[in-house]
């Protein structure tokens, strides 16, 4: 049949891999320094990977190919994990393949018992994401959870003014933890600062301290819904992300030593080990307590 589907010019691709983890369908892989399309069948043709791609090397070209099969690609999106599965399906939710959207989420009810998590966690995932207070639809994904690198020139101090500012040290964005992608290039290997909202309003020093060079999440462990997606996502960045250290910036308050358990609970359901980091503020601005638990 002839549909669309993405095609790759080899002579602009660097290898560079930024477009493997946005192709939610896992159609893509760097196979001998390019990106290659490895199945048509598993390639929706709606280029989200096209965004991703620097050098402009990924295009969309109608042409004969395999048929697209939902549930095949399900099928293997199982075996990659929670949020794999939850990124897929969102995919298709943002950009109205309802079908598809309906055959997928049909194949993991019909298998419940066989998956490694809670068929109502995926639905809670896909299905509550933010919209836009107007009520305006962001078309292919709302820009609050779209992925950017921070160029790290910028990031270098800048020179104090007279009311003493300096340059922040974010590297990336989003930030919250329900908008994350634990694949996100910028985690991979990454000294991690899992931060509680608060932290950076009670420290004046905060950028320069704690979050210079570090990839950063934030989370309210009080308020924030979905606890076992951050769960899940903690895993990956553990597992697949392999971040090289994890700190934890919490408040006094009884409520934010939530924000450690999770990432414990991560730690001892990851496969890999990494070491972590607590440390603890006062509503004043003051570190109480730092160590490594």
């Amino acid at each position: 049949m002839k549909r669309d589907i993405i095609n790759i010019d080899e002579e602009k691709c660097t290898g560079c891999g930024l477009c493997v983890p946005n192709c939610h369908e896992g159609a893509l892989q760097i196979i001998d320094g390019k990106a290659v399309l490895i199945s048509d069948l598993m390639c929706d043709g709606l280029g989200a990977c096209i965004g991703h791609c620097p050098e402009g090397a990924i295009t969309i070209e109608n042409r004969e190919a395999q048929p697209y099969d939902e549930v095949k690609v399900i099928e293997i999106m199982v075996s990659k994990g929670f949020n794999t599965v939850v990124a897929h399906l969102k995919h298709l939710r943002e950009h109205n393949e309802t079908g598809f959207l309906k055959q997928g989420m049909g194949y993991l009810v019909e298998n419940e018992e066989n998956l490694p998590f809670s068929v109502q966690a995926v639905k809670d995932a896909v299905h509550t994401e933010p919209k836009p207070a107007n009520g305006s639809s962001c078309g292919g994904g709302c820009p609050s959870s779209q992925t950017v690198v921070f160029n790290p020139e910028e990031l270098k101090l800048a020179p104090k003014g007279e009311n003493g500012s300096s340059a922040s040290q974010l590297r990336q964005w989003p930030v919250q933890m329900h908008l994350i992608n634990p694949l996100a290039p910028y985690f991979r290997g990454a000294d991690l600062l899992v931060a509680a909202d608060c932290t950076a309003f009670t420290l004046g020093d905060f950028h320069q301290n704690y979050l210079k060079d570090k990839s950063l999440v934030i989370a309210c462990p009080k308020l924030d819904s979905g606890k076992e997606i951050y769960l899940e996502k903690l895993i990956t960045l553990i597992n697949e992300a392999k971040v090289n250290t994890i700190t934890v910036l919490m408040m006094e308050v009884p409520c934010c030593g939530g924000l450690q358990q999770l990432v414990q609970m991560a730690t001892l359901r990851a496969s890999r080990k990494v070491p972590v980091k607590a440390i603890t503020v006062s509503i004043r601005g003051e570190v109480l307590e730092e160590e490594w638990v």
